[in-house]
């Protein structure tokens, strides 16, 4: 088998990603055939091209998976219950069979929109959640005594994280993947800061059993830190990255494989998510990198890092930017400041995070003068980039 195919950005000028990402947490833009019509037909008018709507999130898929009901139970949960961090049962029978992503698919593309499904919580899940009850083998551990060792605090949420070098984990987000990219015809796949591990996991019997094969029968380091202890975990990752890529390839050649981390840097040392690997070994083709900043200085230097601006001269590079959370919209002028700072870099666009946010006015301004703003950042259409595919092994300096 050749090595993954080399990509470069086109260099014309006249295109731009302009993309939100579509989640179902704060938000109903999921929930109904007539929200996502409504809410698709917004960003058309508003010269938007690029959807990321959530299709794994809190230990279930946001659409009918049949994979995903072999392994937890339930076929989806687009409907959550964040109390319980489970599905809402009763809104979830009431809905029948409509099939959420295909609502989004259709419509997208009825007004030119690109969708690409984001796999929102990675290799993360509730605590609770039915996968995580049903396959404890499958999750990973910190140091020190269970069940305290398997939970990431997360807020208010106890979470758990599956094992990136199980193979049963593996074979799942697999199956997942080619479920989706056979039964839909989306243009791409979206992984993000999720499909990581933090640091300090990695010490359960069964990856403390592989690193011994692999180390002469030596533990693994006590300290999480440690380099070569760090290396081997995000290289394991890396390989893993390597089949999804080829999962995608093998059914939908055009489909693009996004990711949308954090800085390299802390996505390396913090989460294990060696990205700039993955980008050099042509597994990225698109990347999106989150720079939820609060003013611009720290924003400007966050896009002058050395490895996404190497990124940037080799793929589409756009920067995801924080249009707010809950009850905490940004303000309009800082997001416009951001959108114009990230176009004069010579980036290649932007996502918002979320959709709702883009629209809720922050204080001292209106609904109006918010939608105002963002009809001036997108005054003309633009397609999304294009990527030029050549058979030879991407590899780039570091």
């Amino acid at each position: 088998m050749i090595g993954p195919l080399s990509v470069q950005a086109s260099p014309n000028t006249s295109t731009e990603i302009r993309g939100v990402w579509l989640t179902n947490v704060d938000s109903q833009v999921l929930f109904s055939e007539q929200a996502v019509k409504d809410s698709l037909q917004q960003l058309a008018n508003n010269r938007f091209n690029t959807v990321y709507p959530a299709v794994w999130s809190w230990g279930y898929t946001l659409y009918p998976s049949q994979v995903a009901e072999r392994a937890s139970g339930y076929k989806q949960g687009l409907y959550p219950d964040l109390e319980d961090q489970g599905r809402n049962d009763d809104l979830e029978a009431a809905q029948g069979d409509r099939d959420m992503l295909l609502d989004v698919v259709q419509t997208a593309k009825d007004l030119g929109l690109s969708v690409i499904p984001w796999f929102e919580f990675g290799f993360m899940a509730p605590a609770n959640s039915p996968l995580a009850l049903r396959h404890p083998d499958w999750l990973t551990q910190k140091q020190g005594p269970l069940p305290t060792a398997h939970l990431d605090q997360e807020g208010r949420h106890a979470r758990v994280w599956l094992n990136p070098f199980h193979p049963e984990v593996q074979q799942f987000m697999l199956d997942l993947v080619a479920e989706l990219i056979d039964n839909y015809e989306v243009d791409g796949l979206q992984l993000d800061d999720h499909f990581s591990l933090p640091v300090a996991f990695g010490y359960d019997p069964y990856t403390i059993s592989l690193y011994r094969q692999e180390h002469r029968g030596q533990a693994p380091p006590a300290n999480p830190y440690d380099a070569e202890w760090t290396r081997w975990r995000a290289d394991k990752i890396t390989e893993f990255v390597d089949r999804l890529f080829w999962t995608v390839k093998a059914r939908r050649p055009t489909a693009v494989l996004s990711v949308s981390p954090n800085p390299a840097a802390f996505a390396y040392i913090h989460h294990l998510q060696d990205w700039p690997r993955w980008r050099e070994k042509g597994y990225i083709e698109e990347l999106i990198v989150q720079v939820y900043r609060d003013n611009l200085v720290s924003f400007r230097n966050a896009l002058r890092d050395r490895a996404i601006q190497q990124a940037r001269r080799h793929i589409p590079t756009g920067i995801g930017i924080l249009s707010g959370l809950r009850d905490q919209p940004v303000p309009i002028a800082l997001i416009q400041q951001q959108v114009q700072t990230a176009r004069g870099m010579g980036f290649a666009g932007v996502s918002f995070f979320f959709y709702d946010t883009m629209w809720t006015a922050a204080e001292s301004e209106t609904s109006r003068d918010r939608t105002s703003a963002i009809q001036r950042l997108f005054v003309t259409p633009r397609q999304r980039p294009s990527v030029a595919y050549s058979p030879r092994p991407a590899v780039a300096s570091r």
